[in-house]
């Protein structure tokens, strides 16, 4: 391989590696990613980028106890059947103390661990609201050029901020079981503009029906608010017209997960039908830059607000004064004087 990036002996030889399907390599490089820093990110994805772009990427989210990794080992094994190389990210809460995972791949989807063409990695999310570090869409890129057919990503849970995985993924599911109190409040507004296709788990449970009905309706109101307002912003996903669909399924026995992924099938097959597959690529790619963009300018700020000798004495000097020393006031005094 040639080196125009200057990046290491060592990380050449992981990048082979990862081109000839070694998945120790595509472990060190994922930990290279979530470890060394920026400028190495930068260079691993620099050289396996013309590699991506061929994975179809699935995002599950949902509630605790709502099934995700059950249904998750269903699929994987439904995909492994039929010869197809799948990748899985469990993104887990960080550890307060060392900011990893707090919960084990291989102890949650088990089943499988031993298939070569399975690979599963825990993440830690970083504390970031919407489930997904800048580190997660790294590591989906190297599992794209590593040859995943398939790329899973599990998300921490389900709430109102949690978008991050429309950023990420091709079809993102929305797990909702039954007797969790009111499930409606699981299906906020916020929850309905992300998800391609509704599963409603545990379908031998009582009140499944209910909810089917419950998100019908409000899929029928969805559609009406579009219709009304064609030129509102209200996200990528009145682009591109596609009405999510709703599976029944039973995940700890394995019902109804061919439905499933028929329906992930065809939303597949509708993104690429359509101009949507390359609107939401353009999405994704944008988001992509705006948290690369964010971690620079973050890192450069905390460089620069703890790092700088002369703006300590600015603060100090500022905070003697009794007027213009709020914080806000500071902040753009440093804005014009140091950050132009």
């Amino acid at each position: 391989m040639k080196n125009p990036n200057n990046i290491t002996d060592i990380h050449i030889n992981l990048i082979d590696r990862l081109k000839e399907g070694d998945r120790r390599a595509v472990a060190r490089l994922i930990t290279q990613v979530e470890n060394q820093g920026q400028e190495i990110t930068k260079k691993i994805i620099k050289e396996i980028y013309p590699l991506t772009g061929k994975a179809t990427i699935v995002g599950i989210t949902g509630p605790p106890g709502s099934g995700k990794s059950t249904l998750i080992n269903q699929l994987s094994s439904k995909y492994l059947d039929i010869g197809m190389k799948v990748s899985i990210i469990a993104v887990d809460p960080s550890s307060p103390f060392s900011g990893g995972a707090l919960l084990g791949d291989r102890i949650r989807m088990k089943d499988h661990s031993s298939n070569k063409n399975l690979f599963i990695r825990s993440m830690a999310n970083r504390g970031k609201l919407g489930g997904l570090a800048i580190a997660t869409k790294d590591v989906i890129h190297i599992l794209d050029a590593y040859g995943s057919d398939i790329i899973i990503i599990e998300t921490v849970g389900v709430g109102q901020s949690e978008i991050d995985i429309f950023k990420s993924a091709h079809t993102v599911i929305g797990i909702i079981p039954p007797g969790m109190g009111d499930e409606i409040q699981t299906i906020k507004a916020g929850i309905m503009e992300i998800t391609d296709i509704f599963v409603i788990n545990k379908m031998d449970h009582d009140g499944v029906d209910k909810i089917a009905n419950q998100i019908e309706d409000m899929l029928n109101i969805s559609d009406q608010f579009l219709n009304n307002n064609p030129y509102g912003k209200s996200n990528e996903k009145k682009l591109n017209k596609w009405r999510p669909s709703i599976v029944k399924t039973n995940a700890l026995k394995g019902e109804n997960i061919d439905e499933l992924i028929i329906n992930i099938n065809t939303h597949t097959a509708f993104l690429k039908n359509t101009n949507s597959f390359t609107q939401r690529l353009i999405y994704r790619y944008k988001f992509y830059i705006l948290d690369i963009l964010k971690n620079l300018m973050e890192k450069n700020i905390e460089n620069v607000l703890f790092n700088n000798d002369e703006i300590e004495d600015f603060i100090r000097k500022k905070i003697e004064l009794r007027e213009g020393n709020d914080p806000y006031t500071i902040s753009d005094l440093i804005i014009k004087k140091y950050l132009k």
